[in-house]
C-alpha cells in the first residue's frame, strides 16, 4: 500500500511539474505575443504618419488646424463673402457674417482637414441664420441692400433676383439649389419643417423664373407674355 502511495505521489508530482512547465510556457508565449503586437502597432502607427517625398501615407485622417482654415477663408473669400451676401442681403451683414464664420471655424470642434472648405461654409451658413433669423411668412426687407449694385454689376441680374427674395425663400434657395443641401439639412440648419422649405423652395423657383422672364422679355399687361408669366407667380398659401 505504501509503495502504490509512493507511486501515486511521484506521478502526482511530476504531473504538477508538467502542468507547471505549460503555464511558464503559455505565459511566455503570451508575454512574446504582446511584445509583437505592441510592436506592430507601433510600427504601423509609425507608418501611418510617415512622409515620404513630400506625400503623405498616412491612413489616419488628419484634423484641420486653424491655420488650414485662415488659408481656405484666404482662398475662398470672394466665394465666402458672395454666399454671406446672398443668405444676408446685406453688405454689413455680410461681412459679420464672414467674420464669425471664420473665428466658429477655428474656434469649434474639430474636423478633418479634408472637410475644411465645406465646415467652413457651413459655418458661414449657421452664422447668417442666427444674424436673420428666417421663418415663413417674413417680408422682404432687402430693398436697402448696399451690395445690391455690385451683384448685379459682377454677376447680373440672377442673383440680385435671389437677393430680392424673402428671407426664407432666400436662404431655402441657396442652401438646396446653389450649395446642394437636402430637405432635410435645410429643415435641420433652418429649424423648420421639411414641408416649409419645400414650399419655400418653390416660390423661390418660381419668382426667380418670372423676374428671369420678365428680364429678358418685359412683360406688357394683356399680350400672351403676361398670360404665360400668370403660371410662374408664386403659389399663395391656403
Amino acid at each position: 500500500m505504501a509503495a502504490v502511495n509512493t507511486i501515486v505521489g511521484i506521478i502526482c508530482g511530476i504531473a504538477i511539474l508538467f502542468l507547471l512547465k505549460f503555464m511558464q510556457a503559455l505565459t511566455r508565449e503570451l508575454r512574446d505575443f504582446r511584445t509583437t503586437e505592441e510592436t506592430s502597432v507601433t510600427y504601423e502607427a509609425h507608418m501611418l504618419w510617415k512622409i515620404e517625398d513630400g506625400v503623405s501615407t498616412t491612413r489616419v485622417q488628419p484634423y484641420a488646424t486653424q491655420r488650414d482654415f485662415c488659408q481656405t477663408f484666404a482662398e475662398d473669400e470672394t466665394a465666402l463673402y458672395l454666399l454671406s451676401l446672398l443668405l444676408t442681403a446685406d453688405a454689413s451683414k455680410a461681412e459679420q457674417c464672414f467674420v464669425a464664420g471664420l473665428e466658429d471655424s477655428v474656434q469649434g470642434n474639430p474636423v478633418f482637414k479634408e472637410w475644411a472648405r465645406s465646415w467652413s461654409r457651413r459655418m458661414v451658413i449657421k452664422n447668417a441664420v442666427r444674424m436673420i433669423s428666417p421663418v415663413p411668412g417674413q417680408r422682404n426687407d432687402a430693398g436697402h441692400v448696399t451690395g445690391l449694385a455690385a451683384l448685379r454689376s459682377y454677376f447680373g441680374g440672377s442673383l440680385t433676383d435671389v437677393v430680392q427674395l424673402a428671407p426664407l425663400e432666400r436662404f431655402v434657395f441657396v442652401m438646396s439649389i446653389l450649395e446642394g443641401h437636402t430637405p432635410q439639412e435645410c429643415s435641420i440648419l433652418l429649424n423648420c419643417t421639411k414641408q416649409d422649405v419645400a414650399i419655400a423652395q418653390v416660390r423661390a423657383l418660381q419668382q426667380v423664373a418670372l423676374a428671369e422672364a420678365n428680364r429678358l422679355t418685359p412683360v406688357v399687361p394683356g399680350d400672351d407674355a403676361a398670360h404665360a408669366a400668370h403660371f410662374l407667380e408664386p403659389v399663395q398659401a391656403a
